[in-house]
């Protein structure tokens, strides 16, 4: 039996008038409340705006070594950072340096945003398996969205400019920092809570004293993935504005420039690679500093 005869398909005019419907109150909503949206997040455009400041007017010198201390500090490896310098010196030699930075500072600030929401989602989806039914599948849809879906809803709200990229980038990256914030407080064993409680801690000194720093290792991997994930969508929200190396691929894509293209691919490649390692390197050491305190 075909589908359509067990749930006939809705009429051509009902489905346009559906459409139609929903266009029509998205933008009655944006008419009535856009300038109001708009204002709610002039202290994230700020702070935006002022961490790109600091990158691009800083002298090159001066983010080279702070970017090499933070490797170093992060992974302990001469290594890495040897070829963190490297990295940014080819960057700045091939004139990429103020895109790169522009685009250092928006995966900077998606990432603290990232983490200001997701870890109290993660906490509160941690402590109730009824929330977890209702979040997980909302991650599952944020996930598997296609990324280009998120720029619609938001430039109509917001226009085209920095913030919507942003909040663009921050709700396509923000399932990761949930996802293991909940999956490593779980993981904290029962037996150890029950010890905590046996000596009279209260819920907030077990989630800030025991579960958040036991479960801290876990929730670097999702700080990485979420850095992975705001790098990917660098050419994708440089369609609305958003400034840095994914315009060049961007004019490169429409303009048939292969060596702008792959120049700037290298670069944010690079850039990934950094912050990739670093990370990684600095959950490694939460796990094996976790590992000889507790275990």
């Amino acid at each position: 039996m075909q589908w359509l005869e067990v749930f006939p398909a809705m009429a051509p005019e009902q489905l346009s008038a559906l459409k139609k419907y929903i266009d029509q109150g998205f933008r009655a909503i944006t008419r009535e409340y856009g300038e109001a949206i708009e204002r709610f997040f002039d202290p994230l455009k700020a702070f935006l705006i002022a961490s790109e400041r600091l990158l691009t007017q800083s002298p090159w010198w001066a983010v080279l070594v702070a970017m090499a201390l933070l490797v170093l500090v992060s992974t302990r490896s001469l290594k890495l950072v040897l070829g963190t310098v490297v990295t940014m010196l080819l960057i700045g030699y091939f004139g990429m340096w103020e895109d790169t930075m522009k685009t250092v500072s928006m995966i900077f600030v998606c990432t603290v945003v990232a983490l200001a929401v997701g870890l109290p989602i993660g906490i509160l989806t941690s402590r109730s398996n009824g929330l977890q039914r209702l979040i997980i599948p909302l991650l599952d849809v944020m996930q598997t969205m296609p990324s280009f879906v998120y720029l619609i809803p938001v430039v109509m709200f917001l226009g085209i400019g920095k913030v919507p990229g942003l909040i663009a980038v921050v709700i396509y990256a923000l399932p990761p920092v949930i996802r293991f914030t909940n999956l490593g407080i779980r993981l904290v064993s029962a037996e150890l809570m029950e010890a905590t409680e046996a000596f009279g801690a209260s819920n907030w000194q077990k989630i800030w004293q025991v579960q958040l720093p036991l479960a801290l290792p876990t929730i670097m991997g999702g700080v990485n993935q979420t850095i992975m994930l705001s790098l990917s969508m660098v050419v994708v929200a440089s369609m609305i504005g958003v400034q840095g190396l994914g315009q060049p691929v961007l004019k490169a894509i429409s303009n048939q420039y292969f060596t702008l293209g792959l120049f700037n691919g290298i670069a944010i490649v690079g850039i990934a690679i950094i912050f990739d390692r670093a990370s990684q390197a600095y959950g490694k050491r939460l796990q094996r500093h976790s590992e000889v305190h507790h275990g």
